[in-house]
């Protein structure tokens, strides 16, 4: 690949966004680590979005679709190819009373907009880190709560360059997956379809559900969240901590002492450290319980 070309290319492409070259991608995610990108492209708008989509899929150049970093783990030798980031994407609003957000927006912004506007349903989101293409992408639930029960339909561009809309049950929901996640959409912007509620109600339940969360959650260090899906019947979190895990390190990542579920950048951990004790959590819950871990958290880019 030529890497000069394509940072002028997508700088015609990206007139009112934001593209670089040999990007360090750790400021972008919140485990704060990961090497670089060849590109980094944030556009602005849709059309650039698309302009983007496009060039990549003409020019056989690989494209990974990054939002704001929260559930994702980059390998410490980065991405080849264009990084499109969302984050840029973050509008939200009102539109024939359903409430929309195009990819970008922090699903947490969302929850307090909903709130603003007296609309419960988005009580559960109010302590997610990620943003709602990211939700989306994995059907991010909390709670009791989950995206596919409030979504109503999605924009979304396919990997043809094509602008579609989605149904939400058009959508192959299931636990931490979407249609999203087999790369042939990515999202555009999501319609929520909530309910008129009471504003004291409302705020009372996202309050009561961040004190929770604050209580339970180790939200003082760099992490990727929660790292492994909930086993059939058990509790990830509960399985690690009864195998003697917590406290656990390789280099600078360590297994949660708060919540043995999340694995936590204490001292500038490098993503062989993650990915090292994330395989030695999973063997040893699966000697001692029989039980294999899936990880929630994507891991992607190059050794």
């Amino acid at each position: 690949m030529n890497i000069s070309k394509i940072h002028e290319d997508l700088q015609q492409l990206v007139p009112t966004g934001v593209v670089k070259r040999n990007e360090v991608l750790e400021s972008h995610v919140y485990t704060r680590i990961g090497g670089r990108a060849d590109i980094l492209a944030a556009p602005a708008t849709y059309e650039e979005l698309q302009s983007v989509v496009t060039y990549a899929r003409v020019n056989e150049i690989p494209l990974t679709v990054l939002g704001n970093g929260s559930n994702v783990i980059i390998r410490d030798g980065g991405i080849r190819g264009i990084v499109l980031q969302t984050s840029d994407l973050a509008d939200m609003g009102l539109r024939d009373n359903v409430l929309y957000a195009q990819c970008g927006a922090k699903i947490i912004d969302v929850s307090k907009f909903a709130w603003e506007k007296k609309l419960a349903g988005l009580e559960f989101a109010c302590g997610i880190p990620g943003t709602v293409g990211g939700a989306l992408y994995m059907n991010a639930g909390a709670y009791g709560g989950e995206v596919k029960d409030v979504l109503q339909s999605a924009l979304a561009i396919s990997k043809a360059g094509r602008m579609v809309t989605l149904q939400g049950d058009e959508l192959e929901w299931g636990y931490r997956k979407s249609v999203f996640a087999s790369g042939e959409f990515i999202v555009l912007e999501a319609r929520f379809a909530l309910q008129p509620g009471d504003s004291a109600a409302i705020k009372a339940a996202m309050d009561d559900l961040t004190r929770q969360r604050e209580s339970k959650q180790p939200l003082e260090y760099p992490s990727c969240g929660s790292v492994f899906k909930r086993p059939p019947g058990r509790f990830a979190g509960q399985l690690i901590q009864e195998s003697g895990l917590q406290g656990t390190r390789i280099g600078g990542a360590e297994v949660s002492r708060k919540h043995a579920g999340f694995i936590v950048n204490t001292d500038h951990a490098t993503a062989k450290d993650y990915i090292g004790l994330i395989q030695h959590v999973q063997a040893a819950v699966k000697d001692k319980f029989g039980v294999e871990l899936e990880t929630e958290v994507e891991i992607i880019g190059e050794e």
